[in-house]
């Protein structure tokens, strides 16, 4: 079966613009030079840059014509970030996106919610059991890069400062926070999945819809086996994301 023309150009221009041939903020011909090249209505050629469009790799505005979009670099999530070793202020996202304190910054919401069955499941907790929902944009200069809602048990933190955004961003994270109230973290646990973006997830990090994004939970468990914070989900986009882990083998 034939591939739909837009498909094919859409593919050809990707293929320009991984090359090089199109560098980033290159100007990309107009659709009336476009269609000429390519022998086809414009309408086909503004199928196949909407295409890409989506997958953020070009952007259009105005008087300025379409354009090769910026790339952001890889990020790498590794098995040790949650471990602070330098002693100067951070937290696992700095760690991750390797920036300073200064070019940190953290959009909040709290809100009080009663755990649903998919978060009581989670916290292996009653359902209905009063939280603290912490709704995060985490930020890389200025720049939207990661999203996520913490929960903490109400129980643990009413009354305390953590419960105030206003200390927000906390250097070291969670961990610290939770050290502060007199709950020691002994093990951290995530889970991934991928899919595309939700409108709300695309809008928030900048990204086209056709971005993929990685979905991640993640739970700290007391000493006591006692889950006390549950991540659900962190959202990163998922095309320059990579996620490492270390296996130690030795007993």
């Amino acid at each position: 079966m034939e591939q739909p023309g837009y498909l094919r150009i859409a593919a050809e221009l990707r293929k320009r613009i991984s090359s090089g041939e199109f560098g980033i903020g290159d100007q990309i011909p107009t659709l009336p030079a476009l269609a000429e090249e390519y022998g086809v209505s414009e309408t086909t050629i503004r199928n196949a840059l909407a295409l890409l469009r989506n997958e953020g790799l070009i952007e259009t505005r105005a008087r300025a014509g379409t354009r090769v979009r910026e790339r952001p670099p890889i990020h790498r999530l590794t098995a040790d970030r949650y471990r602070n070793k330098t002693g100067v202020p951070s937290t696992p996202f700095t760690r991750d996106q390797q920036i300073g304190w200064s070019e940190y910054r953290l959009d909040k919401r709290f809100e009080q919610v009663d755990a649903t069955a998919e978060l009581a499941a989670l916290f292996e907790c009653e359902v209905g059991e009063r939280l603290l929902a912490r709704h995060f944009v985490f930020n890389d200069n200025d720049h939207p890069t990661q999203m996520s809602t913490s929960y903490l048990r109400w129980s643990d933190v009413a009354g305390t400062a953590v419960a105030d955004p206003i200390h927000e961003p906390w250097p070291g994270g969670t961990q610290a926070q939770l050290a502060s109230i007199g709950i020691r973290v002994t093990e951290i646990t995530e889970s991934f999945t991928c899919g595309m973006p939700t409108e709300h997830e695309a809008k928030t990090l900048k990204i086209g819809s056709g971005v993929p994004v990685l979905r991640y939970t993640r739970r700290h468990i007391a000493e006591n086996g006692r889950i006390v914070e549950v991540a659900h989900p962190i959202v990163r986009r998922g095309d320059t994301t990579v996620v490492d882990f270390v296996i130690d083998l030795e007993d």
